[in-house]
Parts: C-alpha cells; sequence; structure tokens
C-alpha cells in the first residue's frame, strides 16, 4: 500500500526494485546480431540463430512491457512518471527519424551527387575508369560487366507509384485517421467506438503489410528488382523494409493496447501508453509519405 500512494503525491518518483531483464535484454540482442551476421555471410546455422535473437527479444518485449502494465494497474505511477515515460517516447521517436533521416540522406547521396560525379558532372569525374557504354540515369540498377539481376539481359523494372504503393498510402493514411478518431473517443469516455476504430486502425496496418509482402514478390520475381540490384534496389529495399518492420511493430503494438482497451486499462485522463502508440503509428505514417515521393514517385 506505501507503494500505492506514490501515484497520488506529486513529489515521490516510483524506484522499481532490481530486476535481471536488462543483462536478459542485452544477452537477446547479442544472439540477434550475430544470428543476423552469420546469416548475412552465408553461415548455415546463421538463419537458426537469427530466429533464437527475434524469439528471446520478442519475450523480452512481453516480460518487460507486462511488468510495467502490472505497476501502472498497482497504481505506482503519478503524473511525475508520466511526464517521464513521455519524454523517453519523444526521444525514441527523435532517434527514429534521423534512422530514416540516415537511409534518406544515402538515397539523396547516391542520386543527387555520386551518380552524377560518376557520369562526368564536376571537376573530379572518374567515367574514364568505369565500363564502356556506363550511363549515370536514375534509377540506376549497376548494369554492366557484371549482371546484377535475374534476367538474362540484365535489366530490371521500377515499382510504378499508382499501383501497389498509392494503395498503401491509403491503406496508412486511413488508419492514421481511424486512429485519430479512437483517440477522440478514448478522451470522451466513448468505450464503443474507442474499441471498433482502434481494431480497423491495427487490422489496416496488417492488411499494409499483406500487401507489401505481395510488391516485393512481385517486384523480385517479375520485375527483376532485387536487394543487389545496384544502388536503385539496395536503397529501395532497405528504405521500404526497414519502414515494413517499424509498421509490424507498429500494429503489434496498437493490438496489444486494443486488448488493454477491451480490459479497461485506460480513463480519458491518464492514458499515455495510447498516446505513445499513436504518436509512432503517425510518425510511421509520416515516414511513409516521404517514402512514397522520393522512391516511388519522384
Amino acid at each position: 500500500m506505501a507503494h500505492a500512494a506514490h501515484a497520488h503525491d506529486p513529489d515521490k518518483y516510483f524506484i522499481p526494485h532490481g530486476s535481471n531483464l536488462p543483462f536478459f535484454g542485452s544477452v537477446s540482442l547479442l544472439i540477434l546480431m550475430v544470428g543476423a551476421s552469420m546469416t548475412l555471410t552465408g553461415v548455415g546455422i546463421g538463419s537458426w540463430v537469427l530466429l533464437l535473437g527475434l524469439g528471446l527479444v520478442f519475450a523480452l518485449f512481453f516480460l518487460w512491457f507486462g511488468k510495467v502494465v502490472e505497476e501502472n494497474q498497482a497504481g505506482l505511477y503519478n503524473m511525475q512518471v508520466d511526464r517521464s515515460f513521455r519524454m523517453g517516447m519523444m526521444w525514441f521517436i527523435i532517434s527514429e527519424v534521423m534512422f530514416f533521416a540516415a537511409f534518406f540522406g544515402a538515397l539523396f547521396y547516391a542520386r543527387q551527387l555520386a551518380l552524377p560525379w560518376l557520369g562526368g558532372e564536376g571537376g573530379k569525374a572518374i567515367t574514364s575508369f568505369l565500363y564502356p557504354g556506363f550511363e549515370a540515369s536514375w534509377p540506376f540498377g549497376g548494369s554492366g560487366p557484371e549482371r546484377l539481376t535475374p534476367r538474362e539481359d540484365g535489366t530490371f523494372e521500377v515499382m510504378a507509384p499508382w499501383g501497389l504503393p498509392a494503395i498503401n498510402t491509403a491503406l496508412l493514411l486511413t488508419s492514421g485517421v481511424t486512429l485519430t478518431i479512437a483517440h477522440h473517443a478514448l478522451k470522451e469516455g466513448k468505450r464503443g467506438v474507442l474499441n471498433l476504430f482502434l481494431a480497423l486502425t491495427f487490422i489496416l496496418g496488417f492488411i499494409f503489410l499483406g500487401v507489401q509482402a505481395y510488391e516485393y514478390h512481385h517486384a523480385w520475381t517479375d520485375l527483376g528488382l532485387q536487394l543487389g540490384t545496384g544502388i536503385y534496389g539496395s536503397t529501395f529495399f532497405m528504405l521500404t523494409g526497414f519502414h515494413g518492420l517499424h509498421v509490424t511493430v507498429g500494429a503489434i503494438m496498437l493490438f496489444v493496447i486494443w486488448l488493454r482497451c477491451l480490459k479497461g486499462h485506460f480513463t480519458p485522463e491518464r492514458h499515455f501508453a495510447f498516446e505513445g502508440v499513436a504518436w509512432y503509428w503517425h510518425f510511421v505514417d509520416v515516414v511513409w509519405l516521404g517514402l512514397f515521393v522520393f522512391v516511388y514517385w519522384l
């Protein structure tokens, strides 16, 4: 009962008891990274080590966030802790902005600076050192002395923006609207509207992932566009792939928050977990708009 008083005393900050979860998380991330490195270098058991690492990280999230939910429901968090959570989520999203800024920067550098330089622009161009017939045009797939696509002629096709990518754009934008409606319903105490529109949000997220999986299969098998298809293929799959990973994480978080809403965990005044996931999902929406414009359209 003494701990529960923290939720009503603004001068007291909840200090959790010691836990083995940070150590468990460090080991899990080490196994995950080792498995990823082994898989990329072609080591036979690499994929199994990678799957083990993913399973351990998932278990870490389940155990750690489960503990946080348990402490919150026990009334151990006051508004000072709530502000700390908000600050932490804000800095996490800022780090995610920097993460994607690095990949967008790589795309800009390759497209606007490196490729024109290789094509002869600038005072230190090196066109003469490249293979005969080199063309510095975007999208550049690296076709030349070595064939980098599965097609016999070494060609590939780009993913047209107004097909599957446009469908996915509509799905994500719609999910942002449904999430906003759910948020307002939560603040107004309309539990039925909240549960319905929050469910629609994560369903739209999983549909997005299904469309992206079909898009990847189409690009890989029909268009000759693969991860090793020059700088265009690598930037395309790295940017859209990492975004797809974030959509996966976001959709899972939305599903968990939906389950908590069904249990009545949130009130119109105290619902940061919902807001934190909403911030993340809106960030994912904004990143996709950047991808649609700079990767698919322009």
